[in-house]
């Protein structure tokens, strides 16, 4: 057995959305992402009611790398969620969204930690600057605002 101090990084991000919690929230699951996130397409969903609840896996292709996501809380009436994700030999990683209401809309809070698991996940961990996650997280921001606004997904890139 061998036993190590994690390589791991948090970061957090707080959108502003123009809708209130009870719109956001059910677009926040696998298989309504696809409906405001470009090329969003998981592999596999299994989920009892087809949409993100507790205990639903699915899976999606990174590259050449598969991860499996499950869904560790699912709570609708709190506008939380929990995943795991784990990409064999790259990262594990844990996301979590809080959605509460705010003046014209609602806020999400958006957490992701990844933790290595090696040589990959230390490139992915240290790649993960405040700087790409604040990119990453005004683009699904701004690709959601333009869902709720327009009913329309956005694509191509943003500047």
């Amino acid at each position: 057995m061998r036993i190590a101090a994690p390589n791991r990084v948090t970061r957090s991000y707080t959108q502003r959305l123009v809708a209130e919690p009870g719109r956001v929230f059910p677009l926040l699951c696998p298989v309504r992402e696809a409906e405001w996130l470009e090329r969003w397409d998981p592999t596999l969903v299994l989920s009892r009611s087809g949409v993100a609840e507790p205990d639903a896996v699915f899976t999606t292709s990174a590259g050449d790398d598969e991860s499996v996501w499950y869904i560790t809380r699912h709570e609708p009436e709190a506008n939380f969620v929990e995943m795991i994700r784990i990409t064999p030999r790259v990262t594990a990683t844990r996301l979590t969204i809080q959605v509460v209401a705010a003046d014209g809309g609602s806020e999400a809070t958006v957490r992701y930690t990844h933790t290595s698991l090696g040589p990959e996940g230390d490139a992915v961990v240290a790649a993960f600057t405040e700087e790409h996650y604040a990119r990453f997280m005004r683009d699904w921001e701004a690709r959601l605002n333009h869902f709720l606004s327009t009913g329309e997904l956005l694509h191509g890139e943003l500047p």
